[in-house]
C-alpha cells in the first residue's frame, strides 16, 4: 500500500488508533511521523482526553514536520456540545528541505487513510494552529 508519489506506507497502528479517537473517543490528540529508514507513517504521540489543545501544541516538535490529529470539542451558539476532527499538517520554516518535501507529497495519500477528518489545517509556526485559528474554524 506504498504511495507511488512519495514511497510512504502507512503503518496499521495510525488507521487503528485515530479510530478509536473517531468513535470511543479515548484520545484527544495524536501525532504521526514518517520514518523514512522504512518509509511508512507511524503514530509517534497519543493524548490523553483530559490534556488541552495547549498540550498538544507543546509537543510538535519546533524544527522537524509531522502530521496529526486533534479532536476539538467545542459548544455552539445554540449551546450545543459538538466536536470536530483537526487534521494537521506541520512543516516549520526551519524543518529540512528533503523532510519538507517527503511530508508534503504523501500528505493527500496519508489522510485518505484516515477516514472522518473534517477541517484540515496547514501550519508552518505555532500562529498558524493557534486556539483561535482552530476556533475560526468550526464555525
Amino acid at each position: 500500500m506504498a504511495n507511488a508519489a512519495s514511497g510512504m506506507a502507512v503503518h496499521d497502528d495510525c488507521k487503528l488508533m485515530f479510530l478509536e479517537l473517531k468513535t470511543k473517543r479515548t484520545h484527544r490528540f495524536i501525532v504521526f511521523k514518517i520514518e523514512e529508514k522504512q518509509k511508512q507513517v507511524v503514530v509517534e504521540k497519543v493524548g490523553e482526553p483530559t490534556q488541552s489543545y495547549e498540550d498538544f501544541a507543546e509537543i510538535l516538535p519546533a524544527d522537524e514536520c509531522r502530521y496529526a490529529v486533534y479532536d476539538f470539542d467545542f459548544v455552539t451558539e445554540e449551546n450545543c456540545q459538538k466536536s470536530r476532527i483537526f487534521f494537521i499538517a506541520w512543516s516549520p520554516d526551519t524543518a529540512r528541505v528533503r523532510s519538507k518535501m517527503i511530508y508534503a507529497s504523501s500528505k493527500d495519500r496519508f489522510k485518505r487513510e484516515l477516514d472522518g477528518i473534517q477541517i484540515e489545517l496547514q501550519a508552518t509556526d505555532s500562529t498558524e494552529m493557534g486556539l483561535d485559528v482552530i476556533k475560526s474554524r468550526v464555525n
